[in-house]
């Protein structure tokens, strides 16, 4: 009997190898195609949520309806408020999927099914909830906007985690037994070019974006950034710690590129920013920067949302045949704070701010955002370091 449930099994499998993508997502036999057109969902929607910014202002028709109707702003306000109420349906599509399929544990249960396949259903389930933030009052998406601005700061902390995480998986990888040895020199060339990328930045960054010396808080946060990058490498290096050179130096990529979008997400007309005074017309490299940063999101979205383990504060049990390849409940849920992250770039955290055509994540509030999420990753990176010491030294305390 057992011989034969594993022949059915092995059939199965060769089957689905066998078949092309199409078969596989029309029979719901593979989790990793569905979750490709989920990201092409979220991708579609950000899109439909950037031309409602953009273009909204301009259909008068839809100036009409009943809840648009309480915009009582100006174009920017109907902007923002056409992005709120696209990105709201996103939101609620990806909630949806998260509270039915959260918890799905085995491959050809229900959720499972439900997760990888009925595409038909849930294209009609999109578009009702899509349509469905337009017929609401504008007060109504005042407070969803307010509710993603805590939404998207979860989205920060989940990606920073994630990060965070695999960093130090990388570096746990190349020092252990199996590695520790033959990858020595790759571990120090990884490191050095690291390093000498993130001292270049902050050079540059010197050069572009504090020119004058009046430039006081750009080079507040290019200084402290560089103090940062050298705190976490005293720390790594602390013989207690002795976390080694690789890691600081990729946490010093993620830091130095940090800085970097805070300073770029500064409004343009600044004296402190060389490239204000082309900053007022749209050429194709805010065109080319647009639609990578559109990208970007995407990819960070899509590669956050099956990092589930990281966030697991326990070791599992090695995974078995029929168990589902990624938590399924946390991938919708990383889409759905991400879908408020991204509302909150397109109207730049603030609902009454004006933004520019071709433009994503540009104002004040995102500079700031932008520079206590660089904070707060070192603070979790160094935290990550010397917690095993604490908790060992409070135990053996104990003891």
């Amino acid at each position: 009997m057992e011989t034969g449930e594993s022949n059915s099994s092995n059939q199965r499998c060769e089957v689905s190898k066998d078949s092309s993508w199409y078969s596989q997502f029309r029979n719901v036999s593979n989790p990793w195609l569905a979750r490709y057109v989920y990201a092409l969902i979220f991708l579609v929607a950000n899109l439909l949520a950037w031309a409602a910014r953009d273009e909204l202002s301009s259909l008068t028709a839809l100036t009409q309806l009943k809840g648009v109707k309480g915009c009582k702003v100006g174009k920017d306000c109907l902007g923002a408020d056409g992005v709120l109420r696209v990105n709201m349906g996103c939101f609620l599509f990806y909630m949806i999927m998260f509270w039915s399929t959260a918890g799905t544990s085995k491959l050809k249960e229900g959720r499972d099914e439900w997760h990888s396949g009925w595409w038909l259903v849930k294209t009609v389930l999109l578009i009702l909830v899509t349509i469905f933030p337009f017929l609401l009052p504008s007060e109504l998406i005042e407070l969803y906007g307010e509710i993603a601005h805590f939404g998207a700061g979860v989205f920060l902390l989940i990606q920073l985690i994630s990060i965070i995480s695999f960093i130090t998986w990388l570096t746990d990888c190349f020092g252990s037994e199996k590695y520790a040895e033959r990858c020595q020199i790759q571990v120090m060339l990884f490191a050095t070019v690291s390093y000498f990328i993130c001292l270049v930045g902050i050079i540059l960054m010197y050069l572009w974006y504090a020119p004058l010396p009046s430039c006081l808080l750009n080079i507040f946060f290019i200084t402290w950034t560089l103090v940062l990058l050298q705190l976490m490498t005293s720390v790594s290096l602390h013989p207690k710690v002795n976390a080694g050179i690789l890691s600081p130096g990729l946490m010093g990529l993620y830091v130095v590129f940090l800085c970097w979008c805070a300073i770029r997400s500064e409004p343009a007309g600044a004296d402190c920013i060389r490239k204000s005074e082309s900053g007022s017309k749209t050429d194709w490299q805010s065109i080319i920067s647009f639609v990578v940063a559109i990208l970007a999101l995407v990819v960070a979205t899509f590669s956050t949302g099956i990092d589930s383990k990281c966030f697991q504060f326990r070791k599992s049990d090695p995974p078995a045949e029929d168990d589902v390849p990624y938590g399924y409940g946390f991938f919708h849920f990383v889409f759905a704070t991400g879908a408020m992250y991204f509302a909150m770039l397109l109207i730049g955290w603030n609902s009454h701010h004006s933004m520019k055509k071709w433009t994503i994540d540009i104002g004040w509030t995102s500079a700031w955002v932008r520079i206590v999420n660089e904070w707060l990753a070192v603070c979790v990176y160094l935290w990550m370091l010397v917690a095993p010491i604490v908790w060992k030294n409070r135990h053996s305390d104990s003891t």
